[in-house]
């Protein structure tokens, strides 16, 4: 299953209303899961385990963020998808952006993998990069913010 299909899933479960998908493919299995809030959760298993996804997280850190953010009006740069976040191409690299660094829309700011694609994702703003809020290697989910920019 390619990332595109996955969206295109997601958007029909938006438009319908739908809150689970669950589609068969060989020996994959994907289980598309929606809550409140519209986050969409996307849980991949080989087909002998079909095991319930995490529980989704409560938006109880988004509401301490804009506090500190509304004095400036930061962007965020937010995962178009769920996957495993890496700040550099490769392990022993340095990372696409650190803090302080510049950004324009076309630039590389680190790679989400999904279904063991390496997707790499661009800034789609231009700014200048404040805060990382992931760490190298950590998961992320569909819509959450990874970097802080104070745009120019």
């Amino acid at each position: 299953m390619d990332i595109k299909h996955i969206r295109e899933l997601i958007k029909l479960m938006k438009d319908n209303d739908l809150t689970e998908i669950r589609i068969n493919e060989g020996e994959e299995k994907l289980l598309l899961k929606r809550g409140t809030g519209d986050v969409v959760q996307v849980t991949n298993m080989p087909a002998a385990q079909i095991a319930p996804p995490a529980a989704a997280q409560p938006a109880e850190n988004q509401t301490q963020k804009p506090a500190e953010s509304e004095a400036v009006n930061y962007i965020t740069i937010d995962s178009p998808m769920v996957g495993t976040f890496y700040a550099a191409p490769a392990p022993d690299a340095e990372p696409y952006v650190k803090v302080g660094d510049k950004v324009t829309p076309e630039t590389v700011v680190c790679i989400v993998e999904a279904m063991k694609v390496m997707n790499e994702i661009k800034a789609e703003v231009s700014g200048t990069i404040e805060k990382i809020l992931v760490k190298n290697a950590e998961p992320v989910e569909f819509g959450q913010p990874m970097f802080q920019v104070k745009p120019d």
